[in-house]
């Protein structure tokens, strides 16, 4: 069914598979919560994006989606991840509040 569509219209079988497949790709990468694993996801997007163009004769413009959008964006966010977590780190180890004990904690439950 997919290869008589694509024959209609003057897609190939590859340009449809992969339409599909970025398809695929964005819903994955909006359904990943975890950042990290969500730049890794985003990276692989990247990666189907720049066959897509490819297969629609742009190899310009999927050279430059693979730089931008498998290399450059995913280290982005993963430096801004490391970085958030590890300036958030420092901040929980400088709070007052991790030097203070509950009442919860100092009590034993033995009289």
């Amino acid at each position: 069914m997919i290869a008589l569509a694509a024959e209609s219209s003057g897609l190939t079988v590859l340009q449809a598979v992969l339409l599909i497949g970025v398809a695929g790709g964005g819903l994955a990468v909006a359904a990943t919560r975890e950042p990290v694993r969500q730049a890794i996801v985003a990276g692989i997007f990247g990666l189907l994006l720049a066959a897509l163009f490819f297969a629609f004769q742009a190899p310009d413009v999927a050279l430059s989606q693979i730089t931008v959008g498998s290399v450059a964006l995913p280290a982005m966010i993963l430096l801004a991840v490391a970085r958030t977590r590890g300036r958030a780190g420092r901040e929980r180890s400088r709070s007052p509040q991790s030097t203070v004990h509950s009442p919860q904690n100092s009590d034993s439950g033995e009289e």
